[in-house]
């Protein structure tokens, strides 16, 4: 038989049945009132809205976290008949472009609490426009597509959503397209490499199919062409996104063309293989021939020997526009159009000693 002490509470003891209940979820007019400022203010600054003081938006920031506000995800899609979500398809198999993307675009929607739906379309345009249905039908508020390169089909006008298209452009003018600069990322690599004092430059491109090779190609001619200069060769050499290409085009053009002493590269892969040539052949670097890549991918420009010297596309800044551009749609404010985002230069050994 169950001792009737231990039913009593504990001599000393104040703790009461209310103390045991879950204490009360922090509302939206607890996080206004802490911060001084209306309901209709604090839910635009936790909205990201736009007509928001920074200074003000800090405020209700910090008041929410100090109250450990969490919005009601379905209060929230009720008040606003939005549903907070937006989808993001990608075409580009590797990740080695849609990673850093992503990244960027997550950044720039969680400081809006808005979640991302990823898809991968696996180059595929029928089953990117399944992946459309499913995410409409999802009551996504908006689309992101990445595509792999090139000007690349509209999925639509006529759909219920704003769509953004980031690193391959819509073919329609009329859509929201954000690309890296291509032709400003070849002047770059020209203009760092005249600045070093190299005279005879090669231009070795990547697969002529892709508007980017072309693109960077163009850039760096007309670097050389504001320096005075022709490219070796009198123009670019055109191969494929390999570094048996970047062997077997630096083997040729140093055979055809000796005193050649720097080489523009289309890509990183491209660029391993030139350096790789030259250290076959005998040709120091940057001493000899100094060398640039594109697309600063990590794996390969830290590797390389010596350091590679490489454009960078900013891609994670190309999601975070993104993000803000397809929020600004959702909001009524669409930018159509196309939008160049500018790349930079990342120096290394390969071409500063």
């Amino acid at each position: 038989m169950e001792d009737r002490d231990q039913r009593r509470p504990r001599e000393g003891s104040s703790k009461t049945l209310a103390d045991s209940l879950p204490a009360r979820t922090a509302t939206l007019s607890d996080v206004a009132r802490a911060a001084g400022v209306s309901v209709s203010t604090a839910s635009k600054a936790l909205n990201g809205r736009p007509d928001v003081s920074g200074t003000t938006r800090a405020k209700v920031q910090q008041a929410a976290e100090e109250l450990a506000f969490s919005p009601n995800s379905l209060a929230r899609s009720l008040v606003s008949g939005r549903s907070f979500t937006v989808g993001l398809i990608t075409h580009d198999l590797e990740g080695r472009f849609s990673t850093p993307i992503l990244m960027g675009a997550e950044d720039a929607f969680g400081l809006n609490n808005i979640s991302l739906l990823l898809c991968d379309a696996r180059g595929d345009y029928l089953r990117e426009r399944h992946q459309v249905k499913v995410l409409l039908e999802r009551r996504v508020d908006g689309i992101i597509v990445v595509g792999a390169d090139n000007a690349r089909p509209s999925i639509g006008r006529d759909l219920p959503v704003p769509v953004v298209y980031l690193y391959a452009a819509s073919a329609d003018p009329a859509d929201i397209s954000i690309i890296s600069d291509n032709v400003g990322a070849g002047r770059l690599a020209a203009e760092h490499l005249v600045d070093c004092g190299r005279r005879r430059i090669a231009i070795l491109g990547g697969d002529p199919t892709y508007g980017a090779s072309p693109e960077r190609a163009e850039g760096a001619m007309a670097a050389l062409a504001a320096a005075g200069l022709e490219p070796v060769g009198g123009g670019p050499l055109y191969g494929s996104w390999s570094e048996e290409w970047g062997r077997g085009g630096c083997h040729a053009l140093i055979s055809q063309y000796p005193d050649t002493d720097a080489m523009i590269c289309g890509s990183d892969q491209v660029a391993r293989g030139v350096l790789d040539a030259l250290r076959d052949l005998g040709r120091a670097v940057p001493d000899d021939v100094a060398v640039t890549g594109h697309d600063n991918w990590k794996i390969l420009v830290s590797g390389s020997r010596p350091p590679l010297t490489s454009i960078d596309m900013n891609l994670e800044d190309l999601g975070r526009l993104g993000a803000t551009r397809l929020r600004e749609a959702i909001e009524g404010h669409p930018s159509p159009g196309l939008e160049k985002l500018a790349c930079r230069l990342v120096v290394r050994g390969s071409t500063v000693g």
